[in-house]
C-alpha cells in the first residue's frame, strides 16, 4: 500500500507492508529522519481533531483518505493551518498525511528521495520463509534502554552496538548480568514468565540485529517461555542456585528433528514387491555399470529406508547394499531422494560464499589460543601451509570453535574441547596407510567421520566417511563437498550426531540447510550465531 505523506512543505511516498499502527508511525519518522527519541511522542488526528490510535487506525484507513495530522506531544493539533488542501502548511513538528489507497499502476510513483534498498533476507527452508522481524514492543525498548542508561557498563554495550550492529559474546555475558540483576532486584528471584518475555522483547527491540529470524519470534535465545531455557533463564538459575533458594524446574516441551528420526519424503516410487526388491538387490550385488547401481539403488530407496528406521535391521544396511562402499554419491542421491534439490544444493550454495567469511570474522571474537591463532592464519590464506590444515578445512574447523561441545553434565568424558572435539570431526591418514588397519582399529561405535587421506593435511587427495567399520568413499574431492557428504550420512543411514559435534551439526541443519527449523531442540549460542550470519 502506498500513502502520501506532507511534512514540512514536502510530500513523499510511503510504502506500507502492514497496515498496523506501530509500523505505520515507524515509517514515516524513517522516511522524515524524526529521532527515534520522539517516536513515542507522535500523535495522529483526523480531521475533526479527534486523536486517532491503534485500535482504530486500520479500520479509519480504509474508510478515510485523509488527510491526517501526526504532531508531536505537546503541540495542539487543532489550529487554522491545519486543513485538507495540497497546499496546507504545518511547523516542523507536523505531519500531514493524503492518504490514498493507490496500486503502483494506477499513479506512478515519484518521490522525493531515492527509496532505500530493502535489507537483505535470509534464505529459508523449502516451501517456507524466514519470519518478519516482529512488531517493536516500545514499553520493552525503553525499559531496556533505560537499565542500560542508568547502570554502570551499559552505556559501553550501546555504543559497541552502535558502532558493530552486534555485541561479542563477552558483551552478551555483561548485557544479560545486567539485565538479570536488574530484573530479580525489581522481581525477585523467580520473576513471571511475562517480564523475562518483556525483557527478552526489549532487547531485540533495542537491538534488532541480535533478533534471530528462524525462531518464531526472533528472542527465543534470550528467553524461550516453552521450553524456560535461553540466556536470561539461565542466568537467573545461576542466582537462584546461589542464593540457596528452592528451583522449580521448567516443564519443557520436547523438540524432535534432525535424522534418526523417521520423516515423510517427497520421493514417491512404486512400491515393491518382496520379489522385486530381492532381483534388485540381486543386480546391485553383480552389475558393474554405474548408471544400473543408481537406477537400482533409487527403486530400493523405500526399502532401504525402512531398514535404516528400523533397530533391528539398521545395522545390516552395508551388507545388504555394498554398492555404498565402492560406488561414490550414492549417499547424495538418497539424501535428494530425502529432501529434493534445492535443500540439497543449500550448503555447496551458501557456504563459499557467506557463511565462510562470517565464520572467519566471528572467529577473531573468541579467546586466542595457539590452535585457534594457527587455524585463523591458515583460513585466511590462500596458499598451502607447511603445517596444519588447508584453507577450506581451517575454515570449518573455525566453526566448530565458535559451537563447542556443550557440558553433558555427570556423563562421561563430559565436557570436551573444541580442539579435541575436532578428531570426532575429521582425522588425517597419510597416503600409503592401510585404511582396512584404520577401521580394524576403532574400538568403539561411533558416529560417522571423515577420514582424510593425504601427503599432508593440507594437501589432502580423497575424503572416506567412517561408519560402522566401513569406509565410504566420497564424491567430492574438497573438505567442503566431503562435509556436506558427512552431514548427509547422518539422515541416509539414521545416526545421531555425536555428542562433540551436537552444536556443529545442528547449526548446519538448521542455519545453512533449513532441515527441521523449530523442530529441532537449539543451545541459545546456537541462535545467537544464526543472528549474527545471517544479517
Amino acid at each position: 500500500m502506498l500513502l502520501r505523506v506532507s511534512f514540512g512543505g514536502v510530500q513523499k511516498y510511503i510504502k506500507m507492508l502492514e497496515l498496523t499502527f506501530d509500523d505505520f508511525l515507524r515509517e514515516v519518522s524513517l522516511k522524515f529522519n524524526i529521532p527515534e527519541d520522539r517516536w513515542l511522542d507522535l500523535k495522529v488526528y483526523d480531521q475533526s481533531n479527534t486523536e486517532v490510535d491503534a485500535e482504530v487506525f486500520e479500520e479509519l484507513v480504509k474508510e478515510f483518505h485523509g488527510p491526517f495530522l501526526v504532531s508531536l506531544a505537546n503541540e495542539a493539533p487543532g489550529n487554522p493551518q491545519f486543513t485538507s488542501s495540497p497546499g496546507s502548511t504545518a511547523s516542523d513538528d507536523t505531519v500531514i498525511l493524503n492518504f490514498s489507497l493507490l496500486e503502483p499502476a494506477e499513479e506512478p510513483l515519484e518521490p522525493a528521495e531515492e527509496p532505500l534498498e530493502p535489507a537483505e533476507e535470509p534464505v529459508a527452508a523449502q516451501g517456507s520463509q524466514p519470519k518478519r522481524p516482529c512488531r517493536i514492543n516500545y514499553e520493552a525498548k525503553t525499559l531496556i534502554e533505560k537499565i542500560l542508561t542508568t547502570k554502570p557498563g551499559g552505556d559501553r554495550i550501546i555504543e559497541e552496538y552502535a558502532k558493530t550492529k552486534s555485541i561479542t559474546d563477552s558483551t552478551r555475558r555483561r548485557l544479560i548480568n545486567i539485565l538479570a540483576a536488574e530484573m530479580t532486584e525489581t522481581h525477585g528471584t523467580s520473576p513471571p514468565r511475562s517480564v523475562k518475555v518483556m525483557y527478552a522483547q526489549g532487547i531485540i527491540a533495542l537491538f534488532p540485529y541480535l533478533e534471530d529470524p528462524y525462531s518464531q519470534n526472533g528472542y527465543e535465545h534470550y528467553y524461550d517461555p516453552e521450553s524456560g531455557s535461553g540466556y536470561i533463564a539461565w542466568r537467573l538459575k545461576t542466582i537462584q542456585r546461589k542464593a540457596s533458594e528452592e528451583r522449580v524446574p521448567a516443564v519443557k516441551s520436547p523438540k524432535v528433528g534432525g535424522p534418526g528420526h523417521g520423516r515423510t519424503t517427497p520421493f514417491t516410487a512404486e512400491v515393491l514387491t518382496d520379489e522385486e526388491v530381492e532381483s534388485a538387490i540381486a543386480v546391485l550385488r553383480h552389475s558393474a555399470d554405474e548408471e544400473t547401481i543408481r537406477e537400482k539403488m533409487k527403486t530400493t530407496f523405500s526399502y532401504r529406508q525402512a531398514m535404516v528406521n528400523n533397530h533391528d535391521k539398521s545395522a545390516e544396511v552395508f551388507s545388504v547394499f555394498p554398492r555404498f562402499l565402492d560406488t561414490p554419491g550414492l549417499v547424495e542421491q538418497d539424501f535428494r531422494l530425502m529432501f529434493g534439490e534445492q535443500t540439497a544444493n543449500k550448503f555447496l550454495e551458501r557456504w563459499p560464499t557467506t557463511f565462510r567469511a562470517r565464520v572467519i570474522k566471528e572467529s577473531h571474537g573468541l579467546v586466542p589460543s595457539t590452535d585457534l591463532l594457527d587455524l585463523m592464519h591458515n583460513a585466511e590464506t590462500s596458499t598451502e601451509v607447511e603445517n596444519g590444515w588447508d584453507s577450506d578445512t581451517s575454515a570449518i574447523i573455525l566453526l566448530l570453535h565458535l559451537l563447542p561441545p556443550s557440558a553433558q553434565g555427570r556423563k562421561k568424558p563430559g565436557k570436551i574441547s573444541a580442539s579435541n572435539a575436532v578428531d570426532h570431526l575429521i582425522k588425517f591418514q597419510k597416503t600409503g596407510t592401510s585404511l582396512q588397519q584404520h577401521l580394524d582399529n576403532i574400538t568403539e561405535s561411533r558416529q560417522p567421520y571423515l577420514l582424510a587421506q593425504g601427503p599432508t593435511k593440507s594437501s589432502i587427495h580423497s575424503f572416506f566417511i567412517a561408519i560402522d567399520k566401513h569406509a565410504l568413499p566420497c564424491q567430492g574431492t574438497t573438505s567442503v563437498g566431503a562435509l556436506d557428504e558427512l552431514f548427509k550420512a547422518h539422515f541416509v543411514f539414521g545416526t545421531s550426531y555425536s555428542p562433540a559435534l551436537n552444536n556443529f551439526f545442528t547449526f548446519l541443519q538448521t542455519s545453512i540447510y533449513n532441515i527441521d527449523v523449530g523442530k529441532t531442540k537449539e543451545t541459545p549460542r546456537i541462535a545467537e550465531l544464526r543472528a549474527r550470519m545471517v544479517r
